[in-house]
């Protein structure tokens, strides 16, 4: 973090320089600016490469930087007004309107101002991300013969075979497909399994992303109610009868936003009324690796108990790593398979070799044991401070439920509570949360709140952004 907050430092600073040069005049070696700013070469190297992606500086290997020539008047801007008119025509004839309400995914992705508490993220801070292992696997897999060859299109046979051994049961290696993250590979799922216009079952309150993919793919997301032991069977039953769906999508550890995990008694139910339904169930595994220190064995995933080929599986390496370590498998058995594995090529071809390389380097190595103990004391820290903090300031905001494993709580505010306005008030107080609004499908029973513990620096910011809140709470409520 110190590194990329010097380079926008030194980038600034140099921009702001620029103008004692005329254009196409030399700037100083980039030796004597690392004498000149203190700085690391490393950094001076970086700066320069944001004003030269800027257009403000030109690069010349062996010659140095030079400033840029000035940019031409650009062309004035064409009428695009014409869109809205063929955009509307579309949606007059589409059974389901494909607008997307993409806010509840940019709550979880869009970073901060500086200062503000993020409360709203969706991934492990910086100082909880195997940086150094990444970076070490990265470079041992840029050096693997092939490593910038095609790799094959259902991915590497090493990183396949360890998918199928996390999920267990009868998976093996050949009906697993590598994805671009899990975002890919619950696209290509529904893509496959469900045309457009109809109806697909959601758990209710249920991850943002997913109904986005749903509504911009013309599906219906038709909610079913989770309770702390995970979705109900008797209801999915119900909606499965009335609505005719033939596609379920789940997650049975540490639901999103509940934290539920699906109880041993459900397991088996769930994939009985799919069964009988003709209907096929979209696990989505996608925090199995954040599990926290206080947890017992882990359930199977739902995939490992499938014999019938109910089960669509989707487990991603990317929320125990890093955002852009984007990096998943696809499971499925029975002639769906081919139908995925062709969605998948025409969207994407096939997921970079190297990233796939530095997959299983990093897997292989001892570090990733030691990355993944780690986590799972921190997240219990944290969630337990949390927990802590939120009981002694806002004893008003109810947990139903709090989990052993992934990164956030899912708070219920007093009936009343405008939420809207409360996640304005926080966010003016200093700290950012995420609203409980996206995560349904349909209208909400009560007013939420969701509040990640992993996204911060550490237990302390969790303290402060707890006691933030609060003031937000006490102005939106006097």
């Amino acid at each position: 973090m110190q590194e990329r907050s010097s380079v926008g430092d030194l980038a600034n600073r140099l921009r702001h320089e620029l103008n004692r040069y005329s254009p196409g005049g030399k700037l100083p070696s980039s030796r004597a600016l690392v004498d000149q700013y203190h700085v690391s070469p490393v950094t001076v190297t970086r700066a320069l490469a944001q004003l030269a992606a800027e257009g403000l500086v030109v690069t010349r290997p062996g010659a140095g930087a030079f400033r840029a020539e000035p940019r031409t008047t650009a062309p004035p801007g064409g009428d695009t007004s014409w869109q809205e008119v063929t955009l509307s025509a579309d949606a007059a004839t589409e059974t389901v309107p494909r607008t997307v309400d993409a806010s509840g995914v940019l709550a979880s992705l869009a970073a901060p101002p500086p200062g503000v508490v993020e409360f709203n993220g969706g991934y492990l801070h910086p100082s909880l991300q195997p940086e150094r292992a990444m970076g070490a696997a990265l470079s041992r897999a840029g050096r693997r013969p092939g490593a910038w060859s095609r790799p094959p299109m259902e991915g590497l046979p090493e990183l396949r075979e360890w998918f199928a051994r996390g999920i267990g049961g009868a998976v093996g290696a050949a009906e697993v497909l590598v994805t671009a993250g899990g975002q890919s590979g619950l696209t290509t799922a529904l893509r496959a399994l469900a045309p457009p216009g109809a109806p697909v079952l959601v758990e209710s309150p249920t991850y943002p992303g997913m109904l986005a993919i749903a509504r911009a793919a013309g599906l219906r997301p038709v909610p079913v109610p989770v309770d702390p032991d995970g979705v109900k069977p008797e209801l999915l039953a119900d909606a499965f009868r009335a609505t005719g769906a033939r596609v379920f999508v789940c997650q049975p550890l540490f639901q999103n936003p509940t934290g539920a995990v699906l109880a041993p008694a459900r397991r088996g139910e769930v994939l009985r009324i799919a069964r009988d339904a003709g209907a096929f169930v979209i696990e989505d595994d996608f925090v199995r690796r954040l599990v926290h220190a206080d947890a017992g064995p882990l359930p199977r995933p739902l995939a490992a108990e499938d014999q019938d080929g109910v089960v669509v599986h989707v487990g991603s390496l990317t929320k125990a790593t890093s955002p852009s370590f984007r990096v998943s498998a696809l499971a499925a058995r029975g002639p769906v398979l081919e139908r995925l594995r062709a969605i998948q090529v025409v969207d994407t071809f096939f997921v970079p070799r190297p990233l796939q390389e530095a997959a299983l380097e990093l897997v292989g190595s001892p570090a990733w044991p030691r990355h993944l103990r780690t986590v799972s004391a921190e997240l219990k820290a944290r969630r337990d401070a949390m927990t802590a903090a939120l009981r002694l300031r806002l004893p008003e905001l109810a947990l139903p439920h709090v989990p052993f494993g992934g990164y956030h709580l899912w708070a219920r505010l007093p009936d009343g509570t405008d939420e809207s306005a409360l996640v304005a008030a926080a966010l003016r107080a200093g700290v950012a949360v995420a609203p409980g609004r996206p995560y349904f499908s349909a209208e909400p029973p009560a007013a939420h709140l969701r509040l990640s513990f992993a996204a911060v620096a550490g237990t302390e910011e969790i303290t402060e952004g707890v006691r933030r809140l609060t003031t937000a709470y006490e102005e939106v409520r006097t």
